[in-house]
């Protein structure tokens, strides 16, 4: 083994026998999606695929250092791509060229076995890479179809599909009509009311509970606590439709009660049988973000402030709350998501004056089939997209707070 292989640094492999090979089998695989996108066919894209891979592979590695071969890349397919497939052929030939330029110098440098160590067999170093790869194409069609529905809420036709303007990248072929009756439309403002209503007050009820029994939880001598903690997040295992079933004939009975007892008119006991329910659904979410929060949690400081006089709500307040504020805050935010977008449930326990905006959606799949969807799934999207990042930054501050990452 020679003394760059002993550093850990990566040798470049012979171009003919591995560079060229595997270039070639990454454009024959966007060859076999530009061939079915174009109506080539399949056997014709992947022949060419390959071949316009290998090229670039070939001239990249001997002939253009790194970045000016990358520009090449993009250059050489974004035009080939243009001229297949116009406007939208231009998108992906330059996403294409990126993707056979990086792979042409990852292959070739020997940066593939740059997170391996020296002493990697062939297979092992096969395997790594494979894996990543996985973990990619799952994350890509995971991704793909949330990402196709953000253009088509432009679409100036109520289509579900891609119109040839749009195709074409005919401005004609875009509106804003589907985000405008959104905003206008009493079918959809109601849901959305109704969403906004619901989600906040099932929010504060799961963060309350939910962080009260996690605290509860953590102490060591409550008895039976694992028991406890299977039974509180058992809403997260259960089949969602079972969860419904059983509200069903749980809350039914307790609207009754309600009515007939307090004299609460429907509409509001139907509120808070909705409120109640997706306060269920989010409770676990909060608890598993708590109790992670609380893993690293030092007790001492709760028994130094009831040393000093603070009474135990000082110190929840004061001390403890504080602390564990950021895994609080992201269970809210899960509790919050999970009601928003919540369907089932709300259709078995609530009425048709508590229609939410997913239950207003599935309507509109269901019945009338209205573009609008799209619309508001984007917005969802969007929503849902801040929340997460949200969340991401609430737990890296938990992190740093506790010590577990630099700040």
């Amino acid at each position: 083994m020679t003394t760059t292989a002993l550093k850990g640094q990566a040798i470049a492999p012979n171009l003919m026998g591995f560079t060229l090979p595997i270039t070639a089998a990454f454009g024959a695989f966007f060859g076999l999606l530009a061939g079915q996108a174009t109506g080539a066919g399949a056997l014709l894209g992947i022949i060419a695929g390959a071949v316009v891979g290998a090229i670039i592979a070939y001239v990249l590695v001997t002939m253009l250092p790194y970045k000016t071969g990358r520009l090449a890349a993009i250059a050489a397919v974004g035009v080939l791509g243009l001229l297949v497939g116009g406007p939208i052929g231009l998108i992906v030939g330059v996403l294409s060229g990126a993707a056979l330029g990086w792979c042409a110098y990852w292959v070739h440098t020997g940066r593939y076995r740059a997170s391996m160590p020296p002493y990697a067999t062939p297979g092992q170093v096969l395997w790594h890479n494979t894996f990543k790869f996985i973990c990619g194409a799952i994350l890509f069609f995971l991704i793909a179809p949330i990402v196709t529905i953000i253009p088509l809420s432009f679409n100036a036709q109520d289509f579900f599909t891609f119109t040839p303007e749009m195709l074409s990248l005919d401005p004609d072929g875009f509106s804003l009509k589907h985000y405008r009756d959104f905003f206008t439309n009493d079918d959809w403002l109601r849901p959305l009311k109704n969403s906004v209503i619901i989600a906040p007050f099932a929010t504060i009820i799961s963060v309350s509970l939910g962080t009260l029994a996690a605290i509860g939880l953590s102490q060591s001598h409550v008895p039976f606590r694992r028991a406890i903690m299977a039974i509180l997040i058992s809403p997260m295992i259960v089949p969602l439709i079972i969860s419904a079933t059983g509200m069903f004939f749980f809350y039914s009975q307790m609207g009754l009660f309600m009515e007939n007892t307090f004299g609460i008119s429907k509409s509001l006991s139907g509120y808070i049988k909705v409120i109640l329910a997706h306060a269920a659904l989010g409770i676990p979410f909060v608890i598993i973000t708590v109790t992670a929060t609380l893993v690293g949690f030092d007790h001492s400081l709760t028994r130094a402030a009831a040393n000093m006089g603070a009474t135990p709500t000082v110190t929840f307040f004061r001390v403890q709350m504080p602390l564990i504020l950021p895994g609080v805050i992201s269970g809210a935010l899960f509790a919050f998501i999970t009601s928003f977008d919540e369907v089932v449930v709300v259709l078995f326990v609530g009425a048709a004056a508590q229609k939410t905006l997913p239950w207003q959606m599935f309507t509109g799949l269901r019945e009338q089939i209205s573009p609008t969807i799209l619309a508001v799934a984007t917005i969802l999207v969007i929503v849902s997209i801040l929340l997460l990042t949200t969340v991401e930054l609430l737990r890296r501050r938990s992190e740093r707070l506790r010590g577990l990452s630099p700040n």
